[in-house]
């Protein structure tokens, strides 16, 4: 039996689902959490309790830590020792860099020339409210973040500075995007080794501004036109993630991708569309780790 471990967190849904898969279809369970690990350069080994990671044949990276953070990006590099010792990590700690980041991701996507909403990038505030009142309505977000956590809407008028001055006392960075109409709905759009998978819509609750499901979103199937989907995969095809889901709202002013998520989710694909992610990935990696022996 092939030796995985599942990088994630403790109690964390899709964490402990992905581990409970891996269980099933290799007789061990190991969920490791990254801030419980110990890094010995000398040896390069990495150790999670008893085991020794460097002695894995892989690791499949569903979550880095309970909220972004930079600290995250220390915790990818312990596990880019690692693959550079020839662990096989699912995906590749160093892909996961370059997407993790908000501003990084938005740059790749923007420079390949990939539909986004109108965004300004900066740390003085006078230029800040310079965005502001050009976009008349817009969302500040924070480089790290999920499931829209910390970010704030902000109207052109009075109160923009003042809303600015505020989210400037944590975010030193100012990321800055204009509020853009997406009807009740967004698409996740999954893939699993860069091929299209499948997609969901998540549907806002009707008093939220966005559609998360930590603002009362719901999940729902959703049949995505080629074009779509073409788009969705040009964008994933920029970070060559092994498991990934592109966010992308349809407009009157035409599609936008908002993100590329650095690790997927699993919950609207199971809930929305009976597939379950966890069997699927890890079938995946017990594939790609025979086939490399």
């Amino acid at each position: 039996m092939r030796k995985i471990a599942v990088i994630g967190t403790k109690d964390g849904w899709s964490s402990e689902k992905l581990a409970d898969a891996a269980a099933e279809m290799t007789g061990r369970r190991l969920l490791v959490e990254m801030n419980q690990v110990r890094l010995d350069l000398a040896t390069g080994s990495l150790w999670f309790q008893d085991s020794d990671l460097s002695t894995f044949d892989a690791l499949i990276v569903k979550k880095i830590g309970a909220r972004y953070s930079p600290d995250l990006l220390d915790r990818l590099e312990m596990l880019r020792f690692l693959e550079i010792r020839g662990v096989k990590i699912y995906s590749s700690p160093l892909r996961i860099i370059r997407v993790l980041n908000r501003l990084s991701c938005t740059v790749t996507l923007k420079a390949a020339g990939i539909p986004m909403p109108p965004t300004t990038i900066t740390e003085n505030l006078d230029q800040a409210l310079i965005a502001v009142d050009s976009y008349e309505q817009a969302i500040l977000k924070p480089l790290f973040t999920s499931k829209a956590r910390g970010m704030v809407v902000v109207n052109r008028g009075p109160g923009a500075g003042q809303a600015l001055l505020d989210f400037k006392k944590e975010n030193s960075i100012l990321y800055i995007q204009k509020k853009i109409h997406i009807e009740n709905q967004d698409l996740g759009i999954v893939f699993l080794g860069g091929e299209y998978l499948t997609t969901y819509a998540r549907c806002k609750e009707k008093n939220s501004w966005n559609t998360t499901i930590h603002s009362g979103g719901k999940y729902a199937s959703f049949d995505p036109s080629p074009e779509i989907i073409a788009l969705a995969k040009k964008a994933q095809d920029l970070f060559g993630l092994d498991f990934t889901c592109v966010d992308i709202a349809i407009t009157p002013e035409g599609p936008f991708v908002f993100e590329v998520s650095a690790f997927g989710g699993f919950r609207g694909i199971l809930e929305s569309r009976g597939i379950d992610p966890a069997k699927l990935l890890v079938e995946y990696v017990l594939k790609r780790t025979s086939n490399a022996n």
